[in-house]
């Protein structure tokens, strides 16, 4: 990946890899837009505290990543996470492909897209299998997120 914009993925991702949320938050604008299904809108801080958040409380964590394509403007990824999901002891492997926008050898948009089904199906088991496509139980994995980030951030402050 010769383009500097690709190397910043490259960056974020092996931090990621490492569980280095600096490293990551330090790849973000400081006005850094991020999307995914579980956290529809994240803006500056809140985003890199997502991070901060998901990579201290990684258990059994895994990461790898390829695809990386890169321009002055645009970029994009796919990557694998496989990790413990904490609540119910479940193994998840979620695969995410990654959409960015870049300003001044910065992120200044990240948006990943997973199935959310699929997620809540590994995370949840039986329930997220069952009942994991539906907006109900979507909107409750989003409330739940919600709440952990901000007591996540309430702790930090």
């Amino acid at each position: 990946m010769n383009h500097a914009n690709g190397q910043l993925i490259q960056r974020f991702y092996s931090a990621f890899q490492l569980l280095d949320a600096e490293t990551m938050a330090s790849c973000y604008a400081t006005d850094v837009c991020f999307s995914d299904p579980v956290f529809p809108d994240l803006r500056g801080e809140d985003a890199a505290d997502m991070w901060r958040m998901l990579t201290r409380r990684a258990k059994d964590f895994s990461l790898t990543f390829d695809n990386i394509q890169a321009d002055e403007q645009q970029g994009s990824a796919q990557w694998v996470a496989t990790y413990v999901f904490s609540q119910t002891g479940n193994t998840v492997v979620n695969r995410i492909d990654a959409n960015f926008k870049f300003a001044d050898g910065k992120i200044i948009e990240h948006r990943d897209q997973f199935d959310l089904w699929s997620w809540a199906s590994q995370a949840l088991g039986f329930k997220g299998r069952l009942l994991g496509w539906t907006p109900l139980v979507q909107n409750a994995i989003r409330g739940q997120a919600a709440k952990g980030l901000a007591q996540f951030q309430a702790t930090r402050e």
